[in-house]
């Protein structure tokens, strides 16, 4: 950093201040003028003196303000490293240094983190308690596995209620079987990892771990939401390690299979847009969607959206909304992929329909970075903005709550993974 020079201009002002003294005297007797010379010498001397003082001191305070940056920096290029999507021999010790290094900061330094995806809430936001979670990573498996597939969250409170819940109601169904975890999100595996201290096992990990174990059948269950880009990277990594067990099914996502068009509907998506309707109505304080719709209130639940062939799941759960006679109900996503549902559209959808009150809720497995930035954030294009921008509804509310969270939801996979299971068995 450079350093700033105070000192030159204070020495330059007062040569001006020594000149402009001498010159007043001219036309005044000698004594009078080597008095007022003498005067005006010790006069700017102290000037001198003080301001060269000013000087060190705003260097210095120059210099801590210089040193409050490197710090901010390094900590932000720290989480940098980490911020992908790659696991390497470093990873550990990386997490380790972006943490300490935090933890070395100043709160005025903390506020100064930015990078290119650094900020402050990367390790200083409070997102619960991750004591509440359970990684899944421990070995002595035996023969059978249930290996629980999820994106991922950073999200400690949503992970353990989501996430961890659906583990749990898979656990409890099926006590011959060792429920494991993994991530597919490195990046999300670093984050919580780098904060918190807890491992989370990547497929590769966790696949690995199951082969060390003699794991002799594997079922793997993901908690994706449909057979997208996620879900397909995921029935990639299993391919490669299926010679390596004797038996192994990969299970349904939640919405089941797609179908050829939005019209297309089966009973995985029936079963969910009554599940996830039902609950939000509860939360909202109304006996059922039709007494909800009565009072002007309309739901509009917020995927993710996809460019993947799948996105059409998002619009066969809206022709499914419609079917089961929940008009006050709209899917909308994050990406606006299907086009009829980014958040200008959906907007349209409920104003046109005349319904005056809006609950955001997420139709997410998790309620992490989406659910609490994108729907509920305070940003102005977060859907809870837009809504309350438009200007025609008289009330804007959120739930942030995951789909994870919900019984019925987490009994469809259990389902699901019975289904798997039973398949193994000719």
């Amino acid at each position: 950093m450079r350093k700033r020079n105070h000192k030159k201009p204070a020495a330059v002002l007062a040569a001006l201040a020594l000149t402009t003294a001498l010159l007043a005297g001219c036309g005044s007797t000698a004594a009078t003028t080597e008095s007022t010379a003498e005067s005006t010498a010790e006069s700017t001397a102290e000037s001198t003196a003080a301001s060269e003082s000013e000087a060190v001191s705003s260097e210095e305070t120059a210099d801590e303000g210089d040193a409050d940056e490197v710090a901010a920096k390094n900590c932000a290029d720290l989480i940098d490293a980490i911020y992908v999507q790659e696991r390497t021999d470093d990873t550990d010790a990386q997490c380790e240094a972006a943490k300490a290094a935090w933890d070395a900061l100043t709160d005025t330094q903390k506020e100064m983190v930015e990078g290119e995806n650094a900020d402050p809430e990367y390790f200083g936001r409070d997102t619960g308690d991750a004591g509440n979670d359970d990684p899944r990573n421990e070995d002595e498996i035996g023969e059978n596995e249930l290996l629980v597939v999820s994106f991922g969250t950073s999200f400690n409170s949503s992970r353990a209620a989501g996430i961890k819940g659906i583990e749990d109601a898979l656990q409890a169904a099926n006590p011959d079987w060792s429920v494991r975890r993994a991530f597919t999100a490195q990046i999300i595996i670093n984050h919580v990892q780098a904060r918190d201290g807890e491992k989370i096992d990547n497929m590769g990990q966790a696949l690995d771990r199951a082969v060390a174990n003699g794991v002799k059948n594997l079922v793997v269950q993901p908690t994706h939401l449909m057979h997208g880009a996620e879900y397909d990277e995921m029935c990639e990594a299993v391919e490669q390690y299926k010679d390596k067990f004797e038996s192994v099914a990969i299970a349904e996502p939640l919405l089941g299979e797609v179908g050829e068009d939005a019209t297309v509907i089966n009973a995985d998506k029936e079963a969910v847009a009554a599940a996830i309707t039902a609950e939000a109505v509860k939360v909202a304080g109304y006996d059922d969607a039709a007494a909800a719709a009565a009072d002007g209130t309309a739901f509009v639940f917020m995927g993710h959206g996809t460019s993947h062939t799948a996105k059409i799941s998002y619009s066969q759960m809206q022709t499914t909304m419609q079917t089961l006679g929940y008009d006050n109900v709209f899917i909308g996503t994050v990406e606006g992929e299907p086009e009829d549902t980014a958040c200008d559209a959906v907007i349209e959808k409920v104003k046109e329909a005349g319904y005056t009150k809006v609950i955001l809720r997420p139709l997410m497995v998790v309620a992490g970075d989406h659910a609490n930035n994108d729907m509920a954030g305070s940003d102005e294009d977060s859907w809870l903005s837009q809504f309350n921008a438009a200007g025609c509804f008289d009330s804007v509310d959120t739930q942030i709550a995951g789909l994870g969270e919900i019984a019925d939801v987490q009994q469809l996979y259990v389902d699901h993974t019975k289904a798997a299971i039973d398949s193994l068995n000719g």
